[in-house]
């Protein structure tokens, strides 16, 4: 087989060839994998929900469709409510989910997603949680915003991430609003404490069994 003349042009021909065939690969195997990754999402998602709104006890939640509101968006239940918010962290967006009861009290959270340093900002996960330091299990932001003891409120920032703990805070104050605004109060409260958390970081119905 002849040997390819060293051109500028041949070097075009052969970058352009191996660009095509790497992006249709890139494409074919985006294709695949969106499904199960979908299928994963959605799981997690209901996951989430179950652990938010019953937290260990055994049961069934039946979940209405999803409501979107400013931005958030809530999933309501037969035992509670669970709203989605989306802030930024120290690291990058940081994925909650709260539940609420019909008074307004936290009944639990999850982290969805987060790129948080390993070890400080990924401790939000446990740090907030029943038994845990910074503990909000039960209190409504209704009755007092949650904040951090630096801010002036009586919440325990993960140590050394006060950042991460206030975008976290902040995103749970908001998912109230959006909760309360979606129970019949003014909706605009969401949007105000969206604001809120980016000034502070800088940046039908299913069951599920």
């Amino acid at each position: 087989m002849k040997k390819l003349e060293s051109s500028l042009l041949n070097m075009v021909l052969v970058l352009t060839a191996i660009s095509l065939i790497a992006g249709g690969t890139l494409a074919y195997i985006n294709k695949v994998t969106q499904g199960p990754i979908a299928e994963i999402n959605a799981k997690n998602l209901q996951d989430g929900i179950k652990k938010v709104i019953l937290g260990s006890q055994p049961g069934d939640l039946k979940v209405e469709e999803p409501v979107e509101a400013n931005g958030y968006t809530l999933y309501k239940t037969d035992k509670g409510t669970a709203v989605k918010a989306v802030t930024n962290g120290f690291g990058g967006p940081l994925e909650i989910l709260v539940g609420f009861n019909e008074d307004g009290n936290i009944l639990g959270y999850t982290i969805l997603a987060t790129v948080e340093t390993p070890g400080l900002g990924v401790k939000a996960d446990t740090w907030f949680q029943e038994g845990g330091k910074g503990n909000i299990i039960g209190r409504n932001p209704g009755e007092k915003e949650l904040a951090v003891s630096k801010d002036g409120g009586d919440i325990d920032a993960i140590t050394a991430s006060t950042i991460t703990s206030r975008a976290f805070l902040n995103a749970v104050n908001a998912a109230y609003q959006a909760f309360k605004g979606n129970t019949g109060d003014a909706a605009s409260g969401a949007s105000a404490q969206a604001g809120r958390v980016e000034n502070a970081t800088g940046t039908g119905s299913d069951s599920i069994h």
